[in-house]
């Protein structure tokens, strides 16, 4: 992996990067469609091209428990799977284990779970989630961490702190074994700056994981219920302690203004399901806002969603069609939908480089999140 920042606002802390894995060159700031399971819900891989997709995300606690190791290296890996041949990072499944609060026990040694499919108990160490994600055929992968929801004591949080620091030395021993995937592509691992919404441990756990030496890295813990105000200002206070030089993700945050605002602090990549989850609800994101196109006020709209958008949703069908849509049941309705959302997102984050690279990042969020008040 090798990564390059390309040019960095003259106003703000955003800069355009170029990450170059061995599947591909992803442009940043870049926005990652999420396929859980292995695939971005109602969207196929062809679909994902047109809507210029660089990158996609899948879960590997997902794809562990269904359908299983062996049936996807039987298939040569996970890009072989689905039919995706640019790059896939994997998150570790962390979150997901940890919100089964019932189910699971947390040990310094690994996770003991139970799976939310048939009730079947696991126990994962760091290690184990490394090799699974070498597995899958991972271009980036995630370790173990702990993540806490908010609000959270400080206590808490540090002996979570402590956890992730602990896990991610020990996946990067084992990540620096060498071993590669199906293919022969051995993928890159990042780290995971927790610390939940204390500042000095945020600093703390950047200081760390830049000891342990991964080529890029991660803040997770944020858009887990804290105000956005705080989410800001953790974020502000701890990219700093973050190396210039290495690609910085906020896991899971994903709506325009939340993204526009990271990227101002110099965030570098993105992933949410928030495009395909409000898009199988009618919810769409447009340069005006964002509409509900099931509701009556629709359907007599012959206007396309976003008459700004070069979509093939908005290219071909009108509001009035999509409300009927989805009032009749049809799953048309919500693919489309869907497709047109990833397609604002992607499309929203080539703008965002076109701005930077022009020295005019401050003026374009300022226009770009008051036309969504319109």
């Amino acid at each position: 992996m090798e990564f390059k920042v390309l040019h960095k606002d003259t106003q703000t802390a955003a800069r355009t990067g170029v990450l170059t894995l061995d599947r591909g060159v992803i442009q940043t700031p870049i926005f990652m469609p999420v396929g859980t399971q292995g695939t971005v819900k109602s969207l196929s891989p062809k679909e994902l091209e047109e809507c210029s997709a660089q990158i996609i995300l899948s879960n590997a606690y997902h794809l562990f428990l269904r359908p299983g190791l062996d049936i996807i290296r039987e298939a040569g890996g996970l890009h072989k799977f689905m039919n995706w041949h640019k790059p896939i990072l994997t998150d570790s499944g962390g979150y997901q284990i940890f919100s089964l609060s019932l189910l699971r026990k947390v040990k310094d040694e690994g996770l003991d779970f139970q799976s939310h499919l048939d009730g079947t108990r696991h126990f994962l160490t760091p290690e184990d989630v490394v090799r699974v994600q070498q597995t899958l055929g991972s271009d980036i992968m995630m370790p173990l961490d702990e993540c806490v929801h908010y609000p959270v004591s400080s206590q808490q949080a540090q002996i979570a702190l402590e956890r992730t620091t602990l896990w991610a030395s020990r996946s990067k021993k084992e990540y620096d074994k060498g071993l590669c995937g199906p293919d022969g592509v051995r993928g890159e691992l990042f780290g995971i700056v927790q610390g939940s919404t204390y500042e000095d441990l945020r600093k703390r756990s950047a200081q760390e994981l830049i000891e342990i030496d991964f080529k890029g890295y991660a803040i997770g813990g944020l858009s887990v219920g804290e105000p956005s105000d705080l989410m800001y200002n953790i974020l502000h206070s701890t990219m700093p302690h973050l190396p210039e030089g290495s690609p910085r993700y906020l896991m899971g945050v994903g709506l325009p203004e939340d993204i526009l605002e990271a990227v101002s602090m110099g965030v570098d990549m993105f992933d949410c399901v928030i495009p395909t989850r409000y898009g199988r609800n009618g919810s769409a994101f447009t340069s005006q806002g964002r509409i509900t196109v099931r509701n009556g006020e629709f359907s007599h709209d012959q206007k396309p969603l976003d008459p700004k958008c070069g979509c093939y949703c908005c290219r071909n069908f009108s509001r009035s069609y999509l409300r009927h849509l989805f009032n009749s049941g049809e799953i048309l309705g919500l693919r489309l939908v869907s497709y047109h959302n990833i397609y604002f997102f992607i499309d929203m984050m080539e703008k965002v480089r076109a701005a930077i690279k022009e020295n005019r990042f401050k003026e374009f969020k300022a226009s770009f999140l008051g036309a969504q008040c319109v």
